[in-house]
C-alpha cells in the first residue's frame, strides 16, 4: 500500500519558485535553466545502478529477449518515444524494444484519466505480450508510485523477467518492486508537481543510456557509427553513404554502388568493398560472426 500522507520530493513545493508568476520572462527562463542544470549531476550519482541494469538487460537481449518500457503520463510518453527511435537508429525489429503506456495509444496525445491508477491493466498488458524470462521490463514513473507500472512489474517479475524501476524519488515503491532500482532524485519542480520538467528530463537521459548502450553492447554500432540504421529518407540515405565511405575509404560513387547492391544495408556494403565480396557472400560472412561488423572485418 502507498501512504497517502507521505509526500515524495517530486510533489513538494520549492520556495525559490513561489513568485514565478511575477517574474520577467528572462529571469524565469534563467531559473528554469538553473534547475535543469542540476539534472545531469543527479543522473551521475546513480550511474553504477544504471550500468548494472544495462549489463543485465544486454545479457538477456543477447539471448533473444526483448526490452519493454512501461510508464504512465509523461513517463509513458518518454518510454514510447525512446522505443520508437530504436528501429530507425539501430535497425531493430519494432518488437525488440517496445513502449507501453497506461491508457494505450490515445494517451500519447491526451490525458486518459485514471489509466495510471489501474494496476490490473498494467499486469494485463504484460500478459498480452507473453513476457518471459529472457525479457527485460523497465518501469518508469517519476513518483515511483504509479499503480499501472507497479502492476506491470509485479506481473513481469512473476513471469521471471528482469525488472528495473526508474523513478525520481528516494525509497520509491517502484524500487522495492524491481530487481534493479534507479532513483534519480531531482527534487521539487519549478512548477510544483509538474514532473514533465526536471523529472522528465532525468528519465529521458536514463532511457537514452539504456537503449543506446544496450545496442552498442549488442554490436549495433561500429565505433560510434549507426551501422545498422535504416535509410528510410534522403537524410538517412546520405548518412549511410558517408558511413560506408568513412569506414572503407572508398569514394562516394563506389560506396553508393555498394549500398545499392546491398539493398541499403551499410555494413553489408562495407564488407563488399573491404573484402571484395558480393552482397550474398558479405551477408554470409556477417552471419558467421554474429552480425558484428568489427568481427567480420577482422575475421
Amino acid at each position: 500500500m502507498i501512504d497517502p500522507l507521505s509526500e515524495p520530493s517530486t510533489e513538494q513545493s520549492d520556495p525559490r519558485y513561489a513568485q514565478i508568476d511575477r517574474l520577467p520572462t528572462l529571469q524565469l527562463a534563467r531559473l528554469m535553466n538553473q534547475a535543469d542544470a542540476a539534472v545531469p549531476a543527479a543522473v551521475a550519482v546513480v550511474l553504477p545502478a544504471i550500468s548494472a541494469a544495462i549489463d543485465a538487460i544486454a545479457a538477456r537481449m543477447g539471448q533473444g529477449g526483448r526490452l519493454l518500457y512501461v510508464g504512465a503520463g509523461t513517463s509513458g510518453r518518454l518510454a514510447v518515444l525512446d522505443a520508437s527511435e530504436c528501429p530507425p537508429t539501430f535497425g531493430t525489429d519494432p518488437s525488440l524494444v517496445q513502449g507501453i503506456i497506461a491508457g494505450g495509444p490515445d494517451a500519447l496525445t491526451r490525458s486518459v484519466e485514471g489509466a495510471e491508477d489501474d494496476a490490473e491493466a498494467g499486469a494485463a498488458a504484460l500478459k498480452d505480450l507473453e513476457v518471459g524470462p529472457l525479457d527485460s521490463v523497465v518501469g518508469v514513473s517519476a513518483s515511483g508510485r504509479a499503480p499501472f507500472v507497479l502492476g506491470a512489474l509485479a506481473e513481469a517479475r512473476g513471469r521471471g523477467a528482469l525488472t528495473v524501476g526508474l523513478s525520481c524519488n528516494d525509497d520509491a515503491p517502484l524500487s522495492a518492486a524491481a530487481e534493479h532500482a534507479i532513483e534519480v532524485v531531482v527534487g521539487p519542480e519549478v512548477v510544483t508537481g509538474s514532473t514533465r520538467l526536471k523529472a522528465g528530463t532525468a528519465q529521458k537521459l536514463v532511457l537514452n543510456m539504456i537503449s543506446t548502450i544496450s545496442m552498442v553492447k549488442l554490436g549495433r554500432t561500429y565505433g560510434n557509427k549507426m551501422i545498422e540504421m535504416s535509410a528510410m529518407n534522403s537524410k538517412l540515405a546520405g548518412r549511410a553513404l558517408r558511413i560506408v565511405s568513412d569506414i572503407t575509404g572508398a569514394d562516394q560513387e563506389t560506396a553508393g554502388a555498394a549500398l545499392d547492391a546491398a539493398g541499403g544495408q551499410a555494413k553489408v556494403a562495407v564488407l563488399m568493398i573491404r573484402h571484395g565480396l558480393d552482397a550474398d557472400a558479405a551477408r554470409a560472412l556477417l552471419s558467421s560472426h554474429g552480425e558484428r561488423l568489427s568481427d567480420a572485418l577482422s575475421g
